[in-house]
């Protein structure tokens, strides 16, 4: 068999079995194109992977995704008859994946800065008006919402009466209930009601953040708008090696600043990360525990404490 018809099948099946699989698909396209896809699966040599590996450019996480992408592949492979082995180096012989900057964490000072720009920036904007823009950092912000998730919210999900909303299609394939707090169930009413008052053209979508026009909003228009937005509330990219400030770092925030809520009220943070966890809809733990090492100075605080009592 092709690696091209090989690669396909894998990609088939892990979508069967329920994964959006994305990313490993346009990796393992990528390496079908640099191996040529009409070559035997069972003809690739490891200079091929490891050529591929390698890329053009300095070592970057990117290689250890590729090498993933692959092993996951070749195993299916095998189990198939379609390779009788891997090309790829062993794991412990590959280079250590260089560490990821941590992410951007936005001031309490830095979200009001943010928030009371957000109408200067759309004085001239023809389709993301202020409103829209404001509710779409609410939902990123105090409710922690990915930006994917927040684009494909309906009407019907956003259950305002009862302050909750219902969060489909997610990262891990799974729905999920997020309640909101009373202040911003408030702004999301005012900003439904002033929606309402907007026709909608014939055969839009029902989402709860639209343009001016009714019609779903486009992603490169809001990061344009944020683009515009950052620069006018004087936030720029940080000088101590954080990653830039961005959309997804009012998610990062949401959820340091709880962690930091719950410190100061001398909560038990260690039961309470898998309730932070199912907020943010994290498969497990891991993507929660991040956040703990990005409070070390609260962490001592609350380790002082303890050991006092």
């Amino acid at each position: 068999m092709s690696l091209r018809d090989a690669v396909d099948d894998y990609i088939a099946w892990r979508r069967a079995h329920g994964a959006k699989f994305v990313a490993g698909a346009y990796l393992l396209h990528q390496f079908c194109k640099h191996a040529g896809g009409n070559t035997g699966c069972d003809a690739i040599a490891e200079a091929d992977v490891l050529s591929f590996l390698s890329g053009k450019g300095p070592l970057t996480a990117c290689r250890a995704n590729k090498h993933s992408a692959l092993a996951g592949f070749y195993r299916y492979a095998i189990s198939r008859g379609y390779a009788t082995g891997s090309p790829l180096p062993a794991r412990d012989a590959e280079p250590r994946r260089p560490r990821p900057a941590p992410p951007y964490v936005y001031s309490r000072n830095e979200l009001q800065r943010l928030f009371g720009a957000i109408d200067a920036s759309r004085q001239r904007s023809v389709q993301l008006g202020a409103d829209t823009l404001r509710a779409l950092l609410l939902l990123l912000y105090g409710a922690g919402l990915r930006l994917g998730e927040a684009e494909r919210l309906t009407l019907d999900d956003a259950d305002l009466p009862d302050t909750l909303l219902t969060i489909r299609d997610t990262k891990f394939h799974k729905a999920r209930l997020v309640p909101v707090a009373p202040q911003l169930a408030d702004a999301l009413r005012a900003y439904a009601a002033r929606r309402a008052e907007r026709p909608l053209p014939k055969g839009t979508a029902s989402t709860f953040l639209a343009n001016r026009d009714g019609t779903p909003l486009v992603r490169s228009t809001i990061h344009g708008a944020f683009a515009q937005l950052l620069k006018a509330a004087g936030i720029g990219a940080p000088n101590d090696g954080r990653r830039a400030p961005c959309l997804h770092s009012l998610r990062h925030a949401a959820a340091v600043h709880r962690l930091e809520s719950w410190y100061r009220q001398g909560a038990d943070v260690q039961r309470l990360l898998p309730v932070l966890a199912t907020w943010l809809g994290h498969a497990d733990l891991n993507g929660t525990q991040v956040y703990l090492s990005m409070t070390p100075e609260l962490l001592h605080q609350a380790s002082v404490r303890f050991d006092t009592c």
